[in-house]
C-alpha cells in the first residue's frame, strides 16, 4: 500500500467509522452541514444577484442603445445625411437609428410634468430601442398619422397625467416667443398613441417618444438636424471595442459613446455590492471550516495513541499528516458537493415555479429572478474547499509533531 492510499483508508476511516466519542462525530457533522449551508447561500445569492442585474442591464438597454454616435459640431450631422449608412458599414454594427433628444414639459388635465423628449424614426428606431417593438398599448407605427401628431408615454407618466390610449396631451416646448406679457412657451397638441412599461420608474414616468420630423418642426430645429445616432452591435460586452473601432472609422468630429461608460457608475456599485455579499456569505463557510479545525484537534486527542502506534510502525510525520489532511478536504468537498445540490436545486425551483413574487410598485419585475452561471459556482466551490484545506493545517502539523514514546507512556 503506497503512502497516498494509506493516509486515505486511515482518513476515511476515522471519518466514516463509528467512534467511542460520538460528540466528535457530530462535529465533523456539524462542518459539513456549516459548509453545504454556506455553498448553498452563496450559489442562491449569486444567482439571484445575477438575475437582478441582467435584468436591469436588459430594462436599460430596452430604452437605450448599445452606443451613441454625437459629434462635437451638432451640424455636421446636417453636412453628412448619409452618416446612417455609414455606420452599419461598420463590422459587428447590426443597427442604427437617428434621434433627437431635448428636455420639456406636457400637460394634461391640469397637471404638469417635466419629461425627455425623443425624436425617433419609427421605421428604423424598434431594431435599436427594442422597448418602442415591445409598447404596451399602440404601434411605432402610430406617431406619423394624420391630424394631430401622436406621442408614445410611460405608463406612469399616462396614470400621473390622467390619460389614455386616444387622450390629448400638450407639449410646451422652449422655443416659444417673448411677448408684451413676458416670455411664451409654444404649446403644441399631442395624441397619445401608444404606452410602455419597462419597470424602471425612471423611464416610465419622464420619457416619452414623438416622430423625428415632428420634434424638429416642434423643437423650430433645421431640416437635417439630429443629436446623435443610436446604434447597436452583435455583442454587448464588447461594445466598447466596437464603439472605438466605428468612431476610428467615421473620424473628427464624431464620437461614440457606449452603455459601458454610460452606465458606469451604476454596474460599479452593483459589482461592488457581490463581492461584499460574497465576503458576507463566505463567512458561513469560516464558521464551517472552524468546525473541522475543532473536530480535527478533538480526533488528534481521541487517536493519540492509534497515532503513536503508527509512527512506531514506520509511518512518518509526513504520512500522520497527511491522515488528517486528507480527512479535513473530504469533510469540505462531501459539504461543497451538499451545498452545490442544495443551492442548484433552490436556484432550479426558483426559476421554474417563481414561488417569491416581489411587489410590482417596487421591484422591476413581479419575480425574484435567478441565474446560474459556471464561473460562479467553480469560484464558490473553489473558495469553499480552500478554506477547508487551510483549516487541516493546523491539526494535521500538531499530529505529525507526535512523540510516539510520549504518547505511550501512560498507557
Amino acid at each position: 500500500m503506497g503512502r497516498s492510499s494509506f493516509a486515505f483508508f486511515v482518513a476515511r476511516r476515522y471519518l466514516f467509522s463509528r467512534r467511542k466519542q460520538t460528540f466528535i462525530s457530530v462535529i465533523s457533522l456539524m462542518s459539513i452541514l456549516g459548509v453545504a449551508l454556506g455553498v448553498g447561500a452563496l450559489v442562491v445569492v449569486l444567482g439571484v444577484y445575477n438575475g437582478l442585474t441582467t435584468d436591469m442591464r436588459d430594462k436599460i438597454l430596452g430604452a437605450n442603445a448599445h452606443g451613441i454616435v454625437m459629434s462635437y459640431q451638432p451640424a455636421a450631422f446636417q453636412r453628412m445625411p448619409d452618416l446612417r449608412e455609414r455606420t452599419l458599414k461598420v463590422p459587428h454594427v447590426t443597427g442604427a437609428t437617428p434621434f433627437i433628444y431635448t428636455e420639456c414639459m406636457v400637460s394634461a388635465n391640469g397637471s404638469v410634468k417635466g419629461i425627455v423628449l425623443r425624436g425617433v424614426d419609427p421605421a428604423t428606431a424598434p431594431e435599436v430601442v427594442t422597448m418602442l417593438g415591445k409598447l404596451r398599448q399602440g404601434s411605432v407605427d402610430d406617431l406619423v398619422r394624420e391630424g394631430l401628431p401622436g406621442i408614445i408615454i410611460g405608463d406612469e407618466l399616462a396614470r400621473r397625467l390622467g390619460v389614455v390610449l386616444g387622450s390629448r396631451v400638450n407639449l410646451l416646448t422652449p422655443s416659444g416667443k417673448k411677448g408684451a406679457a413676458g416670455y411664451q412657451p409654444d404649446v403644441k397638441p399631442f395624441v397619445v398613441v401608444g404606452t410602455f412599461k419597462t419597470g424602471m420608474f425612471e423611464y416610465d414616468s419622464s420619457l416619452a417618444f414623438i416622430a423625428l420630423d415632428v420634434a424638429r418642426s416642434t423643437l423650430g430645429l433645421p431640416e437635417g438636424y439630429l443629436t446623435g445616432i443610436e446604434i447597436t452591435v452583435d455583442d454587448l460586452f464588447r461594445a466598447d471595442v466596437i464603439a472605438n473601432e466605428l468612431a476610428g472609422e467615421l473620424g473628427s468630429p464624431f464620437y461614440v459613446r457606449h452603455w459601458m461608460e454610460m452606465n458606469a457608475n451604476l454596474f460599479a456599485a452593483l459589482k461592488l455590492e457581490k463581492v461584499g455579499m460574497f465576503i458576507l456569505l463566505a463567512m458561513v463557510v469560516l464558521i464551517g471550516s472552524f468546525s473541522i479545525v475543532t473536530s480535527l484537534v478533538m480526533l488528534v486527542m481521541e487517536k493519540t495513541r492509534d497515532i503513536a502506534i503508527m509512527m512506531s510502525m514506520g509511518a512518518t510525520g509526513r504520512m500522520i499528516r497527511n491522515i488528517f489532511m486528507l480527512q479535513g478536504t473530504i469533510i469540505g468537498l462531501v459539504g461543497t458537493l451538499l451545498g452545490y445540490g442544495m443551492g442548484l436545486t433552490l436556484g432550479w425551483a426558483l426559476r421554474k415555479y417563481r414561488f417569491i413574487k416581489l411587489p410590482e410598485n417596487v421591484y422591476t419585475l413581479d419575480h425574484l429572478p435567478i441565474i446560474i452561471t459556471v464561473p460562479d459556482v467553480i469560484i464558490v466551490g473553489a473558495s469553499a474547499m480552500l478554506l477547508c484545506f487551510l483549516a487541516t493545517l493546523y491539526p494535521a502539523r500538531q499530529a505529525a509533531r507526535l512523540v510516539p514514546a510520549e504518547a505511550l507512556r501512560y498507557e
